[in-house]
Parts: C-alpha cells; sequence; structure tokens
C-alpha cells in the first residue's frame, strides 16, 4: 500500500499493521485487524475501506463493495481513504467510481492540487478526455505551472483523435490546441523539450508541415535533444511530406558522411535521387544547391558518392562498416529495376557479394544481409562454391565431412550453408543428396558442440543453426515423400539439439509445430511454457497453442492456454491507463496516441475474439450435461444470443507468421497472397463457431418460455414471448459454411512454416457442421409447434420426425470417420492418424448440441403432450402423434450409439497403452534420441439423456 508513506495523518500509526498485512498478502488477518480497530474508532474511514480491500482478495465482491460505497457516500477528503478507495477500485475493475471519489474532494476542497491532479489522472483512466481538458486548465489556474496547462492541450489533441467526425478534429480540437500553445509561444513560456513535441505533433496531425519544419528548424527545435538526430529525423520526414527532394537529398547526404553505417538516411537518399531523375530537377547555375547544402541528384554523383564511402571504408585499420558496402548492392538493385546501364559502373554482383563475405561473412547478420541481394546473382552453384573455398576447414574425417577447426571458421561455412539453402540448391537434390546433405549438417553440429563447452544454460550453441537446416531438409523430405519416418527423424533431432541448447526457442517453436502436425499434444504445454511468452506475445503467437490445443482433445490445456491469452487482454485496458497516465507525469505526450493504438489494436485482435469464443464454447462443452443448466451457464456468461461484438470490418491479424526462423528461397517464403487468405479462412472459421455459440445461447432464451397464464397476459398486452432469433442465426450459419465450402475449393496451400490451416476443411469434411445445422433447423421446427393447431399439422410432424432420423444417421456417419488406429506400428514404421482424433473430437461437440435441441424439444413437446391427453381424455381417445414417437425412437438411437463411442474410447485407450507397454521398443520403431510422443488420453464428455424424456 504505497500510499501511507508520504501521508502525514494521526491515524497512521493505527492502520499500520493493516497495510503490513495487506501488502504481505494475509488478507484475513487485515479485516480481523480492521475489525477490532473499528470497534474503537467507529469513525476511521480509512479503516472500512482496509477492510473492503480484504474482503475483495479473499472473493467477497458484494461485502466489500458494500462497504466501499458506505464511507464514498461521506465523501472523504483524507488522504488515506481516498487513496485506499482508488486501489480497491481499480483491483474491482470499477475506474469511473475514482472519478466521483475526487470531484467530491476536489468540491470540498477547490484549492488542493493534490486532488485536482488525482481527477486529472482518475479522468485519463476512463478516457474522459474533454472532462481531463477543463481538469487540466483547473488546475493550471489554481498553479500555474507549464505541465497542467499543457496536459490541458493534450487533452484536446486526445479528443481529436478519438473524434468520429474528422473534420471536427480538423476545424475545431487542433486549431484551438495550436491557439494554445501559440499563446504559449508569444509569451516565450515554452520550457521543455516535451512542448515543443507536443506542438510539432499538432502541426503535423494539421497537415501544416511547413510551419512544423519552422519549428523544427528554429529556436524552439534547439530543445529536441533527448533523442540522437531528433531534429534531422523530424526535417527528413517533413522533407518527404512536403516533397522537398533537393533538401532530402542533401540532408540524407550530410548525415552520412557524419554516420556512414546508418541505413535509413542511405535509403531516404536513394529515394529523394530517383525522385529528382524523374522530375528532371538541375541544380542552381549559382548559389547553395537547395537550404540543407550540395545535392548529389545524378546517377553519377551516387555512384561517386557510395564509392567515397567505400574508400573510406577501405582505408581504415579498424573493422569496417557494413552500411557502405550494403548500399553499393542497394543502389545496384534500384538501378537495375529501373533499367539503367550504370549499374556495371558499380562492378558485378557476385564479386561484390563475395568481397562483402570475405570481410563479414564471420558474422550471424551476414546472412540476413546478402539474403535480400540474392535475386541479382545469375549463377548460384559458382556462387557457392567461390565462397565454399574461403573457409577453412580441415581434412575430411572419417565420413567424408571437412570441418571448420574455430567459431570464426564454423560461422562462415554455416553462412554458406544458409545461402545455398536460401538460393534453392537444397530444394533442388534428390532424396539421396538430401539424406546426404542432412549427414553432412549433423556432423558439423555435433562437431560444433565443443566450442560452446563454456556456454551457460541461458546461451545458445555456436552450431545450433546447423541443427535447425537439418530439420527442414527433413521436413522437405516427408513434404515430397510423405514418408513419416523423416518426421520422427527431425523430432529426435530437434530433441537432441533442445538437450545441448535448453534456451533455444527455435527448436521449441518447431518442436510444438512438428508435434500438433502429428497430433501428440502432450508435449507442446511444456515447450510452451518453457518459452516464457511474455505479454504482447500471448496475441503475436499464443495461436500456436490454441489452434490445436482442443482440436486434439486436450480440453484442459485448451481452456488453460485461453485463459493466459485472455488475462492479458483482459488486463489491457487497465495497463495501458497506467502506461497513459505515466506519458502524462513525464511529458512523453507522443507516445500517449501510440498507447491508444495499441490498446485499439489489441481490442480488435483477431486472436483476442478467437479465444474468447472457443473458451465460452469450451465452458458450455465441458458443462453439457443433465446436471447443469445450459441456462445458468449461458447466463454465468453474459452472452447475448442477439448482439454481435466481434469488429468484423475492422479486424487486426497480430499473428506473426514469421516467427519460425526459414531461409528458404522467395518462391517459397509465405506471400502476401497467403497471408490474406489465412485471414480469410480465420475469419470463416471464427464466424462459424461464433455463429454456433450464439445459435446455443439462443436455445437457452428459448428454452424458458413464459408460464399459461403469463402467456395469455403477454398476448392481451401485445408483448412477444418467443423472439425469432434462431432462424435469423441458422440462415447466417448455413451463408457461412457455403462461403467456407467456396474458399476450400480453392486449395489454398501454406509453407509449412507459415500459418497452420484452420479446423473448417476437417469440420467440413467430417459432416459436423452440416449436422449441428440440421440439430438447429430441427430446433427451429418444433419451436413452430402450437399445441392447439397440433393435429392439423401432420406434414409438420413429419418433417421434424424425419429429421429426427436424418440427425442420427449423420451422427452414426461422422462415428464412422472416427474409427481406425490413432497410431499404426507397420514393420518398423510408426504412423500418426490425427486426423481421426480431429474427427472425435467434432463428435463430441456435436453430439453436445445434439444434448441441448434434444433437451429444447423435450421441453416444447412435454406440455404439448400434457395439454393433448387433457383434451383426449375427454374424447377418450388414444395419443398417437407421429413427433412423439419420433423422438422417442431418437433418444433411444442416441443411447445405443453412446454405448458404440464409449466402446470405441475404449479400444483407443486399449491400442496406445498396449503400443507403449507392448513388445514394441523405442528403438525397434524410432531413432535413437526420440521420445515417446504422450498421446493423453482421449477425452469424451459424458453425455446422458432420459430413455423417455416425454414420460
Amino acid at each position: 500500500m504505497a500510499a501511507r508513506g508520504h501521508v502525514q495523518d494521526p491515524n497512521d500509526r493505527r492502520l499500520r499493521p493493516i497495510y503490513d498485512y495487506l501488502d504481505n498478502g494475509n488478507n484475513k488477518m487485515a479485516i480481523q485487524q480492521a475489525d477490532k480497530l473499528l470497534k474503537k474508532h467507529k469513525d476511521l474511514h480509512c479503516a472500512k475501506v482496509l477492510k473492503a480491500i480484504g474482503l475483495q482478495r479473499t472473493g467477497k465482491q458484494d461485502e466489500a463493495f458494500a462497504l466501499a460505497q458506505e464511507v464514498a457516500t461521506l465523501e472523504p477528503t483524507d488522504d488515506n481513504s481516498l487513496q485506499a478507495l482508488t486501489i480497491l477500485y481499480r483491483e474491482m475493475h470499477r475506474p469511473e467510481l475514482v472519478t466521483k471519489l475526487y470531484e467530491a474532494a476536489v468540491r470540498k476542497v477547490p484549492s488542493s492540487e493534490e486532488y485536482h491532479s488525482h481527477l486529472f489522472m482518475a479522468y485519463a483512466r476512463v478516457g474522459e478526455y474533454k472532462k481531463m481538458q477543463q481538469a487540466g486548465m483547473t488546475l493550471y489556474k489554481i498553479v500555474p505551472k507549464n505541465p497542467y496547462y499543457f496536459w490541458s492541450v493534450m487533452s484536446l489533441v486526445m479528443q481529436a483523435i478519438s473524434a468520429q467526425d474528422k473534420k471536427l478534429s480538423q476545424t475545431m480540437f487542433l486549431p484551438l490546441a495550436e491557439r494554445m500553445v501559440e499563446k504559449m509561444v508569444k509569451e516565450e513560456k515554452i520550457e521543455a523539450e516535451a512542448e515543443v513535441q507536443l506542438y510539432y505533433m499538432i502541426l503535423e496531425r494539421l497537415g501544416k508541415y511547413v510551419e512544423a519544419l519552422e519549428v523544427v528548424r528554429g529556436q524552439l527545435g534547439e530543445k529536441l535533444t533527448s533523442e540522437l538526430q531528433s531534429r534531422e529525423n523530424k526535417c527528413m520526414s517533413l522533407y518527404k511530406q512536403l516533397e522537398r527532394w533537393p533538401e532530402c537529398n542533401a540532408l540524407s547526404c550530410k548525415l552520412l558522411l557524419k554516420n556512414p553505417d546508418d541505413w535509413q538516411f542511405y535509403m531516404s537518399y536513394f529515394d529523394s535521387l530517383f525522385h529528382l531523375i524523374d522530375q528532371g530537377w538541375e541544380p542552381p547555375s549559382e548559389g547553395e544547391h537547395c537550404s540543407e547544402g550540395e545535392v548529389r541528384s545524378s546517377v553519377a554523383q551516387a555512384i561517386a558518392f557510395v564509392e567515397e564511402r567505400l574508400a573510406v571504408e577501405e582505408a581504415k585499420e579498424t573493422r569496417p562498416l557494413r552500411g557502405p558496402f550494403l548500399a553499393r548492392l542497394e543502389l545496384i538493385r534500384r538501378l537495375r529495376a529501373r533499367g539503367c546501364p550504370e549499374e556495371q559502373e558499380l562492378g558485378e554482383p557476385l564479386e561484390l557479394m563475395f568481397q562483402y563475405f570475405i570481410k563479414f561473412g564471420d558474422k550471424p547478420c551476414c546472412i540476413s544481409d546478402l539474403k535480400i541481394y540474392l535475386d541479382l546473382l545469375t549463377t548460384d552453384h559458382h556462387f557457392i562454391n567461390r565462397l565454399m573455398e574461403t573457409v577453412p576447414l580441415s581434412e575430411p574425417q572419417d565420413d567424408g565431412v571437412a570441418l571448420p577447426g574455430d567459431t570464426r571458421a564454423l560461422q562462415r561455412h554455416l553462412c554458406v550453408a544458409q545461402l545455398s539453402r536460401a538460393l534453392g540448391l537444397h530444394h533442388a537434390l534428390d532424396t539421396t543428396g538430401k539424406l546426404d546433405l542432412i549427414r553432412q549438417l549433423k556432423s558439423h553440429y555435433r562437431h560444433g558442440l565443443q566450442f560452446g563447452k563454456s556456454c551457460l544454460k541461458t546461451e545458445l550453441q555456436f552450431s545450433d543453426m546447423y541443427c535447425l537446416l537439418a530439420s527442414h531438409v527433413y521436413i522437405d523430405l516427408w513434404a515430397e515423400t510423405g514418408d513419416e519416418t523423416m518426421l520422427w527423424q527431425c523430432l529426435g533431432l530437434l530433441e537432441e539439439g533442445l538437450s545441448h541448447s535448453s534456451s533455444n526457442a527455435q527448436f521449441k517453436l518447431l518442436l510444438i509445430l512438428l508435434f500438433c502436425r502429428m497430433g501428440a499434444f502432450e508435449p507442446v504445454v511444456d515447450l510452451y511454457s518453457s518459452l516464457d511468452a511474455k505479454h504482447v506475445q500471448h496475441d503475436t503467437i499464443g495461436f500456436l497453442l490454441t489452434r490445436y490445443a482442443e482440436s486434439l482433445g486436450q480440453f484442459a490445456a485448451a481452456s488453460q492456454s485461453c485463459n493466459f491469452s485472455l488475462r492479458f487482454f483482459h488486463s489491457n485496458q487497465k495497463d495501458t491507463s497506467e502506461y497513459i497516465i505515466q506519458a502524462y507525469k513525464y511529458g512523453a505526450f507522443e507516445k500517449i496516441p501510440e498507447f491508444i493504438a495499441f490498446r485499439s489494436r489489441l481490442n480488435r485482435s483477431l486472436h483476442f475474439a478467437q479465444v474468447r469464443t472457443e473458451r465460452m464454447l469450451l465452458d458450455l462443452f465441458l458443462e453439457a450435461d443433465l446436471s447443469s443448466s445450459l441456462e445458468d451457464n449461458v447466463k454465468s456468461m453474459g452472452l447475448c444470443p442477439e448482439e454481435d461484438d466481434i469488429p468484423w470490418t475492422d479486424m487486426r491479424d497480430n499473428r506473426d507468421l514469421t516467427v519460425l526462423t526459414s531461409w528458404d528461397p522467395a518462391d517459397r517464403q509465405l506471400s502476401e497472397e497467403q497471408r490474406s487468405f489465412s485471414l480469410q479462412e480465420e475469419l470463416l472459421w471464427l464466424k462459424v463457431r461464433f455463429l454456433t455459440l450464439r445459435l446455443v445461447g439462443t436455445l437457452a432464451v428459448l428454452s424458458h418460455p413464459p408460464t399459461p397464464r403469463n402467456a395469455e397476459k403477454a398476448a392481451e398486452n401485445g408483448v412477444v414471448a418467443k423472439p425469432d432469433i434462431l432462424r435469423p442465426l441458422l440462415d447466417q450459419l448455413n451463408t457461412t459454411l457455403q462461403n467456407g465450402a467456396q474458399f476450400l475449393e480453392r486449395g489454398v496451400q501454406y509453407p509449412f512454416l507459415g500459418p497452420s490451416p484452420t479446423r473448417l476443411a476437417h469440420a467440413l469434411a467430417s459432416g459436423s457442421c452440416h449436422c449441428q445445422v440440421l440439430a438447429f433447423q430441427l430446433a427451429a421446427y418444433v419451436q413452430e409447434l402450437d399445441a392447439a393447431a397440433l393435429e392439423e399439422t401432420t406434414e409438420v410432424q413429419t418433417q421434424i420426425s424425419n429429421s429426427f432420423k436424418s440427425l442420427l444417421i449423420q451422427l452414426k456417419e461422422i462415428l464412422n470417420k472416427c474409427k481406425g488406429d490413432l497410431l499404426e506400428v507397420k514393420e518398423g514404421q510408426c504412423k500418426t492418424q490425427p486426423t481421426l482424433l480431429e474427427n472425435l473430437v467434432f463428435f463430441v461437440e456435436t453430439v453436445c448440441v445434439v444434448h441441448w435441441v434434444s433437451c429444447f424439444c423435450a421441453g416444447v413437446l412435454r406440455p404439448l403432450k400434457a395439454s393433448l391427453q387433457k383434451r383426449k381424455k375427454k374424447k377418450k381417445e388414444p395419443i398417437s402423434m407421429v413427433v412423439f414417437s419420433g423422438f422417442q425412437e431418437f433418444t433411444a438411437g442416441l443411447q445405443s450409439l453412446f454405448s458404440e463411442v464409449l466402446d470405441h474410447i475404449k479400444g483407443q485407450e486399449t491400442s496406445l497403452t498396449a503400443l507403449k507397454l507392448g513388445e514394441l521398443t523405442l528403438e525397434e520403431v524410432m531413432p535413437a534420441g526420440v521420445r515417446i510422443v504422450g498421446f493423453k488420453k482421449t477425452q469424451l464428455l459424458r453425455i446422458s439423456l432420459e430413455s423417455d424424456v416425454l414420460t
């Protein structure tokens, strides 16, 4: 409780034990101590609030809130109570109550700088920008300090950024903010760099680039000192906006003379150069070329400039910088793209890249530098052969492999191997050639381990990339031949690599991908946990875990992985508010829009929508039995079937689809078109799942019709008893499934190291989606039945009865697609069939939906049957309706089907257990080093229906 240290309160000594208990997490003792204190001092408000904090932390939220409100209504003004209430409301996720707290405090103590400051920050937490502006100005009038004034200005800027009407931003909010800053400029009251940064931000957003340039280059610009070359970077950005290419050109050259290794200035120079050439710009005959000095506006001058930088680097006795050498290659590429013959003056790309390798080949960055310019080469084999000639290797060993003698030689050889793959030479090999390449890479990997014997556990081995390269070649072989032995070999090699380099994230990521593709999810949980993903990584790489957890039957792990991600997303709102407050306090105004944009990006995240939807579905599936109520579960989730709260048109795909290192050629890398297709597929599958969730929620809403007396009263009052939301949602689901089928017809393929396909294809192939649609359609038919006209709806009854039969047939068809061995061992080879496991999970989900629909049907048919019985008793006629007999046959069929399913599951468990404990040992079926893949026992939801729901 950080608030107590600086507060001089007479009761501080009495409160200190409670603070200590809360700080140490001993909440029960804190409550007891507070009760003791309140017996002696009933009016000690802070003690009540501290007790409320203890109650909140022990799960008694209602009591805590009531106690807090009891104090809040008294409008306390002592700092202890206010700070304690602020902490409590934050833990309750009720920041709007903090604003009311300090509004009351400033009314009672209107001259308090501290309370006004807290009020401003309270408004910042809830994004009340207009009130922030007013609070900032009030604070400035009480205590005329510059920061308070500029808090108000920044709040105006935030109103402009958040305004729906952008015209209003440009005509009212930003001009007003500009005038407020200009007033301070004229009065010469600008004191800090943050104030100049804010002025620059306002002018930039107004599109007043000329005025912004004057500010940066003028006296105010001298205050821009916190970042290296801050003024120059801003000038460069403004020159580009104003298309002042001469100034941009001259400034780039000037900055490159100071720092010849700054790549961004090379790019600015080349951009401005070709803009000037396209415009036919000519320097003036007299005077300076521009305000920034000399302009080098011709290709000849550009070549001379780059060569000058190279000559300087060549003359150095110390290690040269990489920038000038790469700039030469960049200029060649741009000249070649424009068809300029002058490119030949810079030299042959192969020779230049060879020279670059000679100078920098022992640096790990060499591969990433040269990979960009490989398209300039015409003879790949000749290039690689020349590079290999420069690598110092020993004489060939017994296995015919020549090995490096130190880490520098190792890095050079590794770079050549990576370049070979990037040029497609690995892919061009036949099966025998690939196997021989793997053998060589393994030898280099194991030989290189001797150089890392003194490495810490957290450090990577020098030869790790050999292991990764060999793994990629194994994957190539599997993709070409379909021989799953290659994947087992790959798993063994990666496990071996991980045993020597336990912190290598690339090994773990590739293992996760391989295990998931093979249907073994149990090892994945530990691997992902060991990655120790932090903060935004739950959004960027979380999909690696959540994609497969549920589909492979790991419901507990799926729930846990969704919780990890959701915890991050839910804390995002609170955390971002704190970042914004800190930015105000320290004057980092330019960061505030970035924090707001970051929060918005996460709120609109594709992964957020996916895990939220999957978590709710998962919770419903796990509770799908007669012991729990669907209505209660839906109500506890706060699910409203009528509302669609997913921003479909503004979704952000934050997945890091290149997190797995790849040296594949450009034509095998993930393309932008494939990225777009992946997003389309993800959105289609999300829509299917979200509509399924809403339809299940609709069943819960419709399962509680009003009582007959209330129904008659509602009809008299013109109130609709049952809203028709089932059919519109069903139509949307049918349309989405049709769109999904059309998408799959395109046959989109992704790179193995790229995005994983969604569950959409398997869902449609298994028949589960169509079976669920049929079940919801059945609910819609049953909903329309009316007791009064039941005898006249023979056609509808027949349709419902046929739907019962069709539903049972489709369930049996899905079950048949689940049958087979999950792991086959034939002739010393293992073959996994994860599709069977996915189909079984789809079957379980479909059974859950059928169960809910059956309960809904029973809830509708039971009162109809009771009503008919009363009517038939008077006429002494037997009840023989098709719909009732059809439903009874349906439930009996389900019982028989479930028995068959459970027998199938037991058989799978028995076969897997026998495989682990039988005579087939690890060495007989798998390569050395591969640990047994832990297929977790398939989980089936134990769903039971009454044999005769109507009786």
